[in-house]
């Protein structure tokens, strides 16, 4: 089974995976991703109104082979704008 790590960004930090995970293949790493991401962000809910989180899988020669981001975006449809702190 191959292995895949999953670096993740938020913006300000970068959290790199040294472990990895053995997964069937490349679907299943994506899948993964898909699934751990939304968890992550519920962890780390942001102070800010807008915030991107990625997830970049990576296979064992260090080539990403999937990148996923979620972003969360604030904003009061009165203003019409996203405000960001």
């Amino acid at each position: 089974m191959p292995r895949y790590f999953f670096d993740i960004h938020d913006g300000e930090v970068f959290t790199p995976d040294r472990e990895g995970l053995d997964l069937e293949d490349l679907e299943a790493a994506k899948a993964e991703a898909k699934r751990t991401l939304p968890e992550i962000v519920k962890d780390e809910m942001p102070d800010r109104d807008r915030r991107d989180f990625t997830v970049d899988v990576k296979d064992v020669a260090g080539q990403i082979v999937w990148r996923v981001t979620l972003s969360l975006v604030v904003e009061s449809p009165s203003q019409g704008s996203t405000e960001t702190t």
